[in-house]
């Protein structure tokens, strides 16, 4: 039997290992926002299509609550979390703000791609 220590890994392997293997949570949170972020962000690019004259401020605020609202209830609804030493999963508060955290970058992420790359404004 080896007495040494198991090596240490670098920040940057730890960090892959995270990014290959995520927590079921977090990818539903994050598959689910996503999801709600590119068919609102196609919409948003259609207009801007069909009507490029056409003032997009009100649309952008709406668009952004709305990834926000549906991702947030979404991931409350499908994301159910460990209650702790029992192992039961249940619906948590937590997983609703867990979609919140999820749900903010990525409506802008998405906006970005749409008015920067997309339409090039």
């Amino acid at each position: 039997m080896n007495d040494e220590p198991p090596a240490q890994r670098s920040w940057l392997e730890v960090r892959w290992r995270q990014f290959k293997n995520p927590p079921q949570p977090v990818f539903r949170a994050v598959t689910v926002n996503l999801a709600v972020a590119i068919v609102g962000g196609l919409l948003l690019w259609l207009y801007a299509f069909v009507a490029p004259a056409a003032d997009l401020t009100l649309w952008v605020v709406l668009y952004i609550v709305v990834v926000i609202a549906v991702g947030s209830v979404a991931t409350y609804i499908w994301v159910k979390l460990p209650s702790g030493a029992s192992g039961a999963r249940k619906r948590s508060p937590w997983a609703g703000i867990l979609g919140f955290f999820a749900a903010v970058p990525i409506a802008y992420i998405v906006l970005v791609i749409v008015f920067q790359v997309l339409l090039g404004h």
